[in-house]
C-alpha cells in the first residue's frame, strides 16, 4: 500500500499528488513513469513522473476517465493499491548548449525534471509552455527557477501571448541557435513541433500519451520509429522526433474516438 501524502487541484480537472514511495523515487530519473492502480478492482494506468525527491514521487493527472476520475476523489491520507515503477528509459542529459522545451497541457508536468536535470548539467533552457487559458497554466513558478528565459501561451490569450507554441517556438528560432528541442504534449502538438524543427535542430519528444498497459504487453503503444516498430513503453517513451511515423499515430488514435466519448460521460477524451 501506497500513502498519499499531498493532494493538489492545479486547474480544471487537474490534480497533483504526491505518493510515498521510497523504492520507486530512488531509483527516479527524469522522462520514467509510473503504474499505478487504487484498488483490487481498479485498471492499471500509467502516469508520468512530474517530480521526485529521496521518498516520494509526484505524479499529475487530468481526471477525464473512469479510473483518473475515481483517483480524483482520494486525499490526503489515503492508500493506493499498487504503485509502480520507475518504468520506461531515462532522458538523456547532457551539455549541449541550448535547451528549448516545449510543453503543451500535461506536457508541462512532464518536462519540468527534465529541464531542471539540463540546467544542472550546465545548459541554457528556454522554456515554452501552453495551455487553452490562464486557469489551466500551472507551475509557472517552478519553470521561472529553472529557464533563462519562460514563454507562456494560452489559446486565448488570457495569460502571456495569444496563440500555440508552435508559433512562438517559430520566432525563437529566427533569433536564437538552439541545440535541442523537447516536446511533451497532446500528439497533434508533437508532431507539430517535430514539422517545424525537421532537417534543423534534433528533437526528442515523449510518448507518453499513447500508453496504456505500460509493459508491452497489449500492443497499444506501438509506433513505427526509424520503419521499425517500437513500444513507447518499453522502448521509449522518448523518441527522435523526425524518425516517428506520425500519420500511423494519428490514424491508430481515432480508431476508438466512439467508445472513448463513452467511456468519459459524453467528453472526447
Amino acid at each position: 500500500m501506497f500513502e498519499i501524502l499531498k493532494k493538489q487541484k492545479l486547474g480544471p480537472d487537474t490534480y497533483l499528488m504526491e505518493v510515498l514511495a521510497p523504492g520507486v523515487a530512488r531509483k527516479a530519473q527524469p522522462g520514467n513513469f509510473v503504474i499505478l492502480r487504487i484498488d483490487e478492482a481498479g485498471e492499471r494506468i500509467p502516469l508520468t513522473i512530474a517530480d521526485y525527491d529521496k521518498k516520494s514521487i509526484t505524479v499529475i493527472f487530468l481526471a477525464i476517465g473512469k479510473t483518473t476520475r475515481q483517483l480524483a476523489t482520494l486525499r490526503k491520507g489515503d492508500f493506493l493499491l499498487d504503485f509502480c515503477g520507475p518504468l520506461g528509459e531515462s532522458s538523456e542529459i547532457k551539455e549541449i548548449g541550448t535547451v528549448c522545451l516545449v510543453g503543451g497541457g500535461l506536457g508541462t508536468a512532464s518536462l519540468y525534471i527534465i529541464g531542471r536535470a539540463f540546467k544542472k548539467a550546465g545548459n541554457s533552457v528556454i522554456s515554452i509552455i501552453g495551455a487553452k487559458n490562464r486557469d489551466c497554466l500551472f507551475w509557472e513558478d517552478r519553470y521561472k527557477e529553472i529557464s533563462d528565459e519562460l514563454i507562456i501561451c494560452t489559446d486565448d490569450g488570457s495569460k502571456g501571448r495569444k496563440g500555440f507554441v508552435t508559433e512562438a517556438l517559430n520566432e525563437l528560432m529566427k533569433k536564437k541557435k538552439i541545440n535541442r528541442v523537447f516536446a511533451i504534449g497532446p500528439t497533434i502538438m508533437m508532431k507539430a513541433v517535430a514539422d517545424l524543427t525537421k532537417d534543423r535542430i534534433k528533437t526528442i519528444v515523449s510518448l507518453n500519451p499513447i500508453m496504456i498497459d505500460g509493459m508491452g504487453m497489449c500492443g497499444c503503444c506501438r509506433v513505427v520509429v526509424d520503419e521499425k516498430v517500437r513500444f513507447a513503453c518499453v522502448d521509449g517513451p522518448e523518441f527522435d522526433a523526425h524518425k516517428v511515423d506520425w500519420r500511423e499515430i494519428m490514424n491508430r488514435n481515432r480508431t476508438y474516438l466512439e467508445e472513448e466519448k463513452c467511456a468519459c460521460g459524453g467528453k472526447n477524451g
